[in-house]
């Protein structure tokens, strides 16, 4: 194991210490250094910790999760087992706070007025400005993704009719991950996907099982794999599809 900064010793109370290779670094398999089992049961080393805790919050989650068998592990915990120093659990209250409010709630600035807007509608890129809309007497609509005029046909998820815009591929890349509680094994999977054939953005709300009807063009889809739909069978699941990095659009 490379030489760190934060390393367990039998001084260290109120943790369950052993002399075990790290579950969650295949290289650090040392028996002479003293790791902590979480609460899931896995062992780690504090440094391991730290960096797998702040990868999940530079991806935006809003809990920390094992990456061996997904179950979460309290925020006292990681701050302990991890020796987070002062600056560190400010640094990760930060962001979880930050990753949170992004989870709620979506606002950008109209480029009209300057105002904060929220858009109650992930799976719509054209969004009106209430502000906007009571000065002109007009209904204005922007551009979430590129922040411009809206144009072109108004319920799109991939672009505008705007020259250069393009998708909002950070909604895809950043979305938190949710357990489909319609499963007895709660499958996980991102809780946006964009539609196999027209590329709007669908958000599964947990309310329901994993094929989705696209309300734009009607195409049925997995939720989970991706494929045209069809019936989830916990014996044999299907393979869970990547996050999208863009919408698959054909448009």
């Amino acid at each position: 194991m490379s030489e760190t900064t934060k390393k367990f010793t039998p001084r260290d109370k109120g943790i369950k210490l052993v002399s075990k290779p790290n579950d969650l670094d295949e290289y650090d398999d040392d028996l002479d250094v003293l790791r902590a089992v979480l609460s899931c049961g896995h062992i780690t080393d504090p440094e391991t910790l730290t960096d797998c805790c702040k990868t999940q919050l530079d991806c935006g989650q809003t809990e920390f999760r094992c990456p061996v068998c997904e179950e979460t592990w309290p925020y006292d915990e990681v701050r302990k087992l991890a020796k987070l120093t002062l600056e560190e659990q400010l640094s990760f209250e930060e962001k979880l706070g930050t990753n949170t409010v992004k989870s709620l709630v979506d606002f950008r600035v109209c480029p009209g007025c300057s105002t904060f807007v929220e858009r109650l509608d992930v799976s719509n890129l054209c969004v009106e400005c209430p502000v906007c809309t009571e000065k002109t007497g007009n209904a204005y609509e922007f551009c979430w993704n590129c922040l411009r005029e809206w144009k072109g046909s108004q319920n799109r998820a991939d672009r505008c009719g705007n020259v250069g815009c393009t998708v909002d591929k950070k909604l895809l890349k950043d979305c938190p991950m949710i357990s489909l509680t319609y499963f007895d094994n709660k499958v996980q999977c991102p809780n946006i996907r964009a539609c196999t054939s027209c590329g709007m953005l669908i958000q599964h709300t947990n309310d329901g099982c994993n094929n989705m009807d696209c309300p734009e063009c009607d195409n049925q889809f997995c939720f989970i794999c991706l494929n045209p739909g069809h019936d989830y069978d916990e014996d044999q699941p299907c393979e869970l599809a990547p996050r999208q990095t863009e919408s698959e659009s054909k448009q």
